[in-house]
């Protein structure tokens, strides 16, 4: 019974995303290979008589996903939500950690209008979750399009820098992010947000330095014992 409602609960999505979401007839194709995929992975790796408890790994990845979607839509020129409807759907996958789809429909994005900097920003934030927060060349590539994209848009150096900080880049995060808090306005909303990130990445590099810094006693050379 259990494949019998898998198939129907991926007719029923289909379905919304047709005529509920108006997804153009270019994008269903790519809404449907998201959805056979995820029937994939579960023909793969799912365990229908298990507990349903996703394991550590999986958990932080979806909220790590979540969170990323979140913060794209506050850290944004943008005044409204997403237009586009391959963003809307790949939000809603990479909201239940599902960054594979997500990639998935957002490709297709990217490859309608190659000038969506959004689309291009959310490809990268749901490339860089799947890969557990490392910047992988493919989510660089989207960064870097997503910046020409919009040279404007604060978001790709924010989450650029936000990557790199996770990936141990401290310095370039730093200098990114002190080249975009230098041309943000003080009256937008998310400054605050950028100015304690900014500050307590400097503190952290502060510390480093003290800590790999050597000491008086270390620089001093030995005295020569008394000459005859």
């Amino acid at each position: 019974m259990i494949w019998f409602f898998l198939v129907l609960l991926v007719v029923v999505a289909f379905v919304l995303a047709v005529f509920v979401l108006k997804v153009p007839v270019g994008g269903r194709e790519a809404v449907a290979a998201a959805l056979l995929l995820g029937v994939a992975g579960y023909a793969l790796q799912g365990s229908p008589r298990m507990p349903a408890s996703p394991s550590a790994a999986e958990e932080r990845g979806g909220e790590s996903a979540a969170f990323l979607v979140t913060a794209r839509g506050k850290i944004t020129n943008r005044t409204i939500p997403p237009t586009n409807h391959y963003v809307v759907i790949a939000d809603g996958f990479a909201r239940n950690g599902q960054t594979a789809e997500a990639a998935s429909v957002l490709l297709a994005a990217v490859d309608e209008d190659p000038k969506d900097s959004d689309a291009w920003l959310a490809l990268a934030n749901a490339l860089v979750a799947h890969s557990e927060g490392a910047l992988t060349p493919a989510a660089l590539y989207a960064f870097r399009h997503a910046a020409k994209a919009d040279p404007k848009a604060p978001g790709p150096p924010f989450f650029l820098g936000l990557a790199m900080a996770q990936s141990g880049n401290f310095a370039d995060a730093k200098a990114l992010w002190g080249d975009l808090l230098a041309r943000t306005p003080e009256n937008v909303e998310w400054r605050p947000v950028l100015a304690a990130e900014l500050g307590r990445l400097d503190a952290f590099l502060a510390a480093q330095a003290k800590a790999s810094a050597p000491t008086a006693t270390e620089n001093t050379e030995p005295s020569e014992g008394p000459s005859d």
